[in-house]
């Protein structure tokens, strides 16, 4: 990984630092229902701002296509920002103009400002250069502290750090960090954990993958296709047979680069996915007609969690069965588990992506793992070893 600048040594007192945030969390009837991304930003605002910055907020939220949407609106995420840091949090309703800059000229050093909804503006999603230098205008100097939104190249993540002094913010900086130590220069052996329903969204991934890692464990509904490309009977079980090539192929590709790929060898099957069906477990080569695969079995949890054992760094992403709906999340909940003692014995685990979060969290965890990204595009993107622009721009 190219090295990237950071905070350290940086003199921010009394300058007016842009800073990049993701405040795009989760509203409902106008209330937050997890503050998690707010207190992951809280130590890099809490940073400058300590140092005597003026710090101003720049994010987005949700979708509103270049227009205001007042259900859209960064003001209550601004108020629950405040909570989080524990001190008034000022807010603008615009990112450009002379309201905000009437605000910024008020601001002292230390003071925390956060600026409306980026994406109010078409030139934001379009990387606008007039909208970068607008925004620009603002402040003296740019942190970047939003990963989550480091693949896109829009106007406050990639335009703005090409036009004033620009950083990694802490969690960026963590997360390159943790995703370096992964995939990048990592301890070996090394593995990945790959779950999810389709082969077809982690084409990229399993492809870069194969190429990096000694272990490809694969799980979740695309472990059928590369099973049903190899003859299994897979009964209802969902499965991409346009894709039975593809995942030949892989297969092969991976055995040429030596990297080892774990398919299941036996189901937790049912007749209907609802909660607490009747099950059983099945060989993964036969499925019965009229039953669906909904879970990895005991004996390929066993191997696995063996498997694991093994490795010195570990990168998951996606669950190993239907884990939101019970009995169907008890591989990876097994999983879990055995992979937050592996890790308590040394080995550097990375957990990331929406449902990879969720599972995690439901385990109870995440605070053992070495480092769990609150990613989630961003997360899979630089899985598949593409470039982010947003971290492209940050570098030294």
């Amino acid at each position: 990984m190219a090295a990237y600048r950071t905070l350290d040594g940086v003199d921010v007192a009394g300058k007016r630092v842009l800073m990049r945030a993701d405040l795009n969390v989760p509203l409902r009837d106008g209330r937050i229902t997890d503050l998690t991304r707010l207190e992951r930003l809280s130590p890099t605002i809490v940073e400058l701002s300590g140092k005597g910055a003026k710090v101003i907020v720049l994010s987005h939220f949700d979708r509103p296509k270049g227009k205001r949407v007042e259900s859209m609106s960064l003001r209550p995420v601004a108020g629950a920002l405040g909570e989080v840091l524990g001190r008034e949090v000022g807010f603008v309703e615009d990112c450009v103009g002379d309201a905000v800059a009437a605000a910024v000229g008020a601001m002292q050093d230390g003071d925390v400002l956060v600026l409306e909804n980026t994406r109010f503006h078409e030139g934001e999603e379009a990387n606008d250069v007039a909208l970068a230098m607008l925004i620009a205008t603002h402040g003296e100097m740019f942190v970047n502290d939003a990963f989550s939104a480091a693949h896109r190249a829009h106007a406050t993540t990639e335009g703005i750090a090409r036009l004033l002094p620009s950083y990694a913010g802490r969690l960026m900086q963590a997360e390159l960090d943790a995703l370096n130590a992964a995939l990048g220069t990592p301890q070996r052996p090394v593995g990945a954990i790959v779950g999810g329903s389709k082969v077809s969204t982690k084409l990229d991934l399993l492809t870069n993958l194969i190429t990096k890692v000694d272990l490809l464990v694969i799980g979740g509904a695309m472990a059928n296709t590369f099973l049903a490309a190899q003859g299994a009977e897979l009964g209802k079980s969902l499965q991409e047979t346009a894709l039975h090539p593809t995942a030949l192929e892989i297969l092969a590709a991976a055995e040429k680069h030596g990297c080892r790929i774990l398919l299941p060898v036996d189901f937790v099957v049912s007749e209907t996915f609802a909660a607490n069906p009747p099950t059983e477990v099945v060989s993964a080569r036969n499925v019965p007609a009229n039953a669906m695969a909904l879970d990895v079995g005991p004996a390929t949890t066993d191997e696995i969690i063996e498997a694991v054992k093994g490795l010195k760094t570990l990168i998951w992403n996606g669950p190993l069965g239907a884990f939101e709906t019970p009995p169907f999340d008890t591989a990876t909940m097994r999983l879990a588990a055995a992979v937050a003692e592996a890790t308590e014995a040394g080995m550097i685990s990375v957990g990331g992506g929406g449902d990879t979060v969720a599972a995690l969290k439901q385990a109870g965890i995440i605070e053992r793992m070495t480092y769990v990204s609150s990613a989630g595009g961003a997360f899979l993107e630089w899985m598949e070893g593409k470039a982010l622009p947003g971290v492209a721009a940050l570098a030294a």
